[in-house]
């Protein structure tokens, strides 16, 4: 609690881009360079995603965290504002402190999910449980309880699909790594392949076409698993 993910703000794409370009120009020809700073790029990417991907569920485990907390306090007797100060304490995250805090006590104003839709869509629910229950008078700890539930549940199920598409992920990961294995053990028999991809204009053009096809079969992959996913 309390420790903020880092979300990318860093130009961390240009700089693996870079990097790769200049290892690649100084181990290899300017072909690999160009390469190279292509697939570091997609690779930062697709890190980057993830550690986004990381922050959102952190921020909806603090969330949730932060509704059993106000609906406890509600139960108790204590009053709306109380309560929420309470709630933004349990959620640990200033982000998600302040959404909540926003969500309970103006339901009617714009929410302050920010970029991450998942989380905006969890806070707008939110803001419409108090809405709910000032317009009818039902119990806020009661709908507060619920939306914790529903989050709950989310939460399980997107960590049942996580686990159901691992072993497709890993499959995808060895498929990816056999062209490396392939080159190493041509260069065990004694044969140069890295020399006849680098320094010949048909190995180039292989080269360049092995490239295209195993970043294609790796954003194939990709897609196909967030679909699963969303």
């Amino acid at each position: 609690p309390g420790r903020r993910a880092w979300s990318g703000e860093l130009p961390v794409l240009p700089a693996a881009g870079a990097l790769a370009v200049a290892v690649g120009a100084a181990l290899s020809t300017p072909l690999v360079a160009a390469l190279a700073g292509v697939a570091a790029v997609l690779a930062a990417r697709a890190w980057v995603a993830g550690r986004r991907g990381d922050a959102s569920e952190n921020r909806l485990l603090a969330l949730t965290e932060g509704l059993a907390a106000l609906a406890a306090e509600l139960r108790s007797g204590r009053s709306l504002d109380a309560a929420t100060g309470t709630a933004v304490a349990a959620c640990g995250d200033d982000v998600c402190g302040r959404a909540l805090a926003r969500a309970l006590r103006s339901p009617g104003s714009e929410p302050a999910g920010g970029t991450d839709p998942v989380f905006a869509d969890a806070v707008e629910r939110i803001a419409a449980a108090v809405r709910l229950s000032e317009r009818t008078g039902c119990s806020l700890a009661a709908v507060a309880g619920a939306v914790e539930d529903d989050l709950r549940a989310r939460r399980r199920h997107r960590q049942e699909l996580r686990a159901a598409v691992a072993a497709p992920r890993a499959s995808a990961m060895l498929l990816a790594g056999l062209p490396v294995l392939g080159l190493a053990m041509g260069a065990g028999v004694g044969a140069d392949p890295w020399g006849v991809l680098t320094t010949t204009g048909t190995g180039q053009m292989l080269l360049v076409a092995g490239v295209a096809l195993e970043l294609a079969g790796l954003t194939w992959s990709a897609r196909l698993v967030g679909r699963v996913l969303a």
